[in-house]
This record gives structure tokens, sequence and C-alpha cells, in this order.
């Protein structure tokens, strides 16, 4: 019987696509060839562990004078990096909630930018528990990080339902014994929701 659901947030319930944002505002060539150049998404794992968010971000841009400016985008930009809202998905969270069904987030997310993510989207004060990798430091998929959140809050793993966009994270919390959906669109995760006994058909009309 499922216990509790977990949430991951990027591209489950805000789209985080930085490759979008940058083909909008430089172009896709330039796009590629800074990706190509700059590691920007490993520079995010170290705010996601718990690193400083605008200094993490500003000193990478020293290293790569050449996209300095673009690479400052990361943190001036950042809530265009993580938008728009997956609505369906948000409707889903409050749907959980008003079953009396706990709710957790299990996100790699840093310090700083999820405090101003809870400005933009209210909805990410909604959870009943809040696992942040930049509180924890340790990000998904290391087996480490659900095993904390099993110990939080102290629930089986085989009862636990969690969403992830990325398989890899999906995988681990299956090796762990977790319930664990892929994520593709909000469809499909309400489908699943009621695959699994949570809700209801009839909870979406």
């Amino acid at each position: 019987m499922i216990q509790a659901v977990i949430f991951d947030i990027g591209n489950v319930l805000i789209e985080w696509q930085p490759e979008r944002f940058y083909d909008r505002t430089i172009g896709v060539d330039r796009r590629k060839a800074m990706f190509s150049e700059v590691d920007l998404h490993g520079m995010n794992d170290k705010i996601d562990l718990g690193g400083r968010f605008k200094s993490t971000i500003y000193e990478a841009a020293e290293a790569y004078p050449k996209w300095k400016s673009e690479i400052h985008m990361w943190h001036d930009n950042w809530i265009e990096l993580a938008a728009p809202v997956i609505d369906k998905s948000v409707e889903i969270l409050r749907t959980l909630r008003e079953n009396k069904i706990p709710v957790f987030a299990l996100s790699n997310f840093g310090i700083e930018s999820f405090e101003y993510a809870e400005t933009q989207y209210p909805f990410l004060g909604e959870f009943d528990r809040r696992y942040i990798s930049g509180h924890m430091e340790v990000i998904k998929p290391d087996p480490t990080i659900y095993e904390m959140v099993e110990k939080d809050c102290g629930l089986p793993p085989d009862s636990l339902l969690f969403a992830d966009d990325r398989s890899d994270n999906v995988d681990a919390a299956r090796a762990r014994g977790w319930k664990a959906h892929l994520f593709e669109n909000a469809d499909g995760w309400a489908d699943a929701l009621v695959e699994h006994g949570v809700l209801k058909k009839s909870d979406f009309a």
C-alpha cells in the first residue's frame, strides 16, 4: 500500500530546460558551442550539492571569459530557465493533499535557488516534507539520498511512490525498493497514480 507520494520538481512540476532558454536568447549555434565548451550542468550540480548560487556561477564565468555574460544569465535570468509550471502536475499534487495522502518533494535543487523559486511558485510550500539536495549535500541518483528520505520519513521503501523525469533517478529509487514512475507527462503520472490505487479516475473529472 502506498503511504506517501514523492515528486521530483524539475521537469515534473516546473519545466527545467536551460538549453531552450539559451536557444531563445543567444541562438542555437552559440548555445551549442557554449555547452560544448562549458560544463554548465556540472556547474549546476555543485549548486545542487549545497554550493552558493551566485558565486558558483560567477566563478565559472570567470574561468570562461568568452562566455562570461552568457554564464551570468544562469543566475541573473534563472527563473526564466525554470519555467513554466506544469499545471496539471500541480493539480495532481493538490488532489493528493485533498485526499489526505502525504506528499513529499525530493529534488536536486540548490539552497538559495530553491528559496527564490518558492517566492515565484507558492505550491512549493505545499509539501508535507521536502528533501532538497542542497541541504542534504547529496544529489540523485546517489543511493544515500534515498536512504536519507527513508530514515527521515520512517516509511517502508515499498510504500513510497516516486515520480522523476530521469531514468537513472528512477532506477536508483527502484533499487531501494521504492515504487517509481518515469515522468514523461502529467497525464501519464495521473494514470500511474490510478494504477497504484492512490487516486481514482473520478478525482480528475
